[in-house]
């Protein structure tokens, strides 16, 4: 058997929402579902995540999502989607009031409609049940020290003085976190210590409230969490190794792992004592999905990323939890178009992207017909061919298609992927802040097709 007759018996055709049926029984019992991208700015990417993410809710009891994004700003989305007292009249308007570059990540019409789905599903369901959605980044340090001092005066608690010295202590830089990445970098000293020592006084005054919301009080201590994680990042980023790279991965790793004890707990507090006879009786387990860019979900160890120390979420995860728990799935395209900034901070663009380059796996899948389709490997003996490196497609915020060959990694994609979703041909997503995309104008994005 060639190379491309065994990828054509890996793979199935996927035209609709029906084509995902093997993919969801593939998954199976799996706790946590990692779904990638090759870019942030995709329209099908969204699209297929959501009809995915749906179909694990509703048949499988997923218990949360977890994405790629800022904690303070996907807590809003959980509020709504949670019915939370004020947290907005519509989908539109909370995620219209995101306002960090890049905002068509999350700010776009797929995640309207979305989010507006997951708010109706979970009106149907008792408070603890209800489906949440969270941010592993940490990119928000000013944002989740505000929370935290707005949360702290509103209850009136000591740890506010805590939280005045973090804030004593960035205050010089004017919430610019490039001017503290370049003071720290070269001027010795830094908050470090200021917000160790902010969380540790957090949690022992969070204990003294007895009958705040059980989830408001996790979303403090997280934004606290973060604000530590944030303060190691900007320190690292100027240092030109992987230290802030993997800093960040980590970080969205721990707060996965957080989102899982906590929706654990929320689990065994309504179990009764149970006999081990019976242990089979008990609730499910909690699970998550995460939404995240191939780089950071695909395993690091079957990269070119393992040669430079590099790790990432996909692997760490697959380290503790092994295959039996975690199913990945990786998605690219061969061509089309996509939302991304010429740099860091500019304007968003809908840029061409232009055919895979030959030799990538884009370019292997778009040699045997041409068409739409989901390849599963996993307990499948491979041949050798089917386990070389080649570029796999990596499209970021800041994209350049003039630089085409650059971005590509060379990836065993069986050992990265527990199974792929590949595109022929995809488009740019819809961003509520672009001109022309409109409250009441939306472009049709359902029902899926692909």
């Amino acid at each position: 058997m060639n190379l491309f007759q065994q990828i054509q018996s890996l793979s199935s055709p996927l035209k609709n929402t029906k084509d995902i049926d093997p993919l969801l029984e593939q998954i199976g019992k799996s706790k946590i579902v990692l779904l990638g991208e090759a870019s942030h700015g995709t329209h099908e990417y969204y699209q297929l995540r959501v009809e995915i993410s749906k179909r694990l809710i509703i048949e499988k009891g997923f218990n949360f999502i977890a994405v790629e994004g800022d904690w303070p700003d996907c807590y809003k989305i959980n509020q709504y989607v949670k019915g939370f007292t004020d947290a907005g009249p519509r989908a539109y308007e909370v995620l219209f009031s995101f306002n960090r570059w890049p905002t068509w990540m999350w700010a776009n019409v797929e995640m309207v409609y979305f989010i507006e789905w997951l708010r109706e599903f979970n009106l149907q369901r008792p408070k603890d049940k209800k489906v949440g959605f969270y941010g592993l980044d940490v990119y928000s340090l000013w944002e989740s020290l505000n929370v935290i001092s707005g949360y702290l005066q509103k209850v009136d608690l000591q740890a506010a003085e805590s939280i005045e010295k973090a804030y004593r202590c960035f205050e010089p830089f004017s919430q610019d976190v490039q001017q503290y990445a370049l003071t720290t970098a070269f001027v010795p000293g830094s908050c470090e210590k200021e917000v160790v020592e902010m969380l540790v006084s957090l949690r022992k005054q969070l204990t003294l409230l007895k009958n705040e919301s059980r989830e408001e009080l996790f979303n403090v201590e997280q934004n606290a969490q973060v604000v530590i994680n944030a303060e190691k990042y900007y320190r690292t980023m100027l240092k030109g190794d992987v230290s802030s790279w993997n800093i960040r991965d980590e970080a969205m790793t721990q707060t996965l792992e957080r989102l899982l004890d906590f929706h654990e707990d929320l689990l065994e507090k309504k179990l009764k004592p149970l006999d081990f006879e019976r242990a089979g009786m008990w609730p499910k387990r909690a699970k998550g999905i995460v939404w995240a860019h191939n780089t950071h979900l695909g395993d690091a160890r079957a990269t070119d990323m393992k040669e430079t120390k590099m790790i990432n979420l996909g692997e760490l995860i697959k380290k503790k939890h092994g295959q039996d728990v975690v199913y990945s799935v990786g998605f690219s395209s061969y061509q089309g178009s996509v939302i991304a900034s010429d740099e860091w901070g500019a304007l968003m663009k809908r840029k061409k992207v232009d055919p895979a380059r030959k030799g990538s796996w884009e370019d292997l899948f778009h040699q045997i017909d041409k068409e739409n389709r989901l390849v599963m490997w996993r307990d499948v003996k491979l041949s050798r061919e089917m386990l070389l490196r080649r570029g796999l497609r990596a499209i970021g915020v800041v994209y350049h298609p003039e630089h085409e060959s650059g971005n590509y990694i060379p990836t065993i994609l069986p050992e990265a992927f527990d199974a792929f979703i590949y595109l022929e041909k995809t488009k740019a997503l819809s961003p509520l802040h672009m001109k022309g995309v409109r409250d009441k104008d939306f472009p049709e994005t359902f029902p899926f097709s692909v």
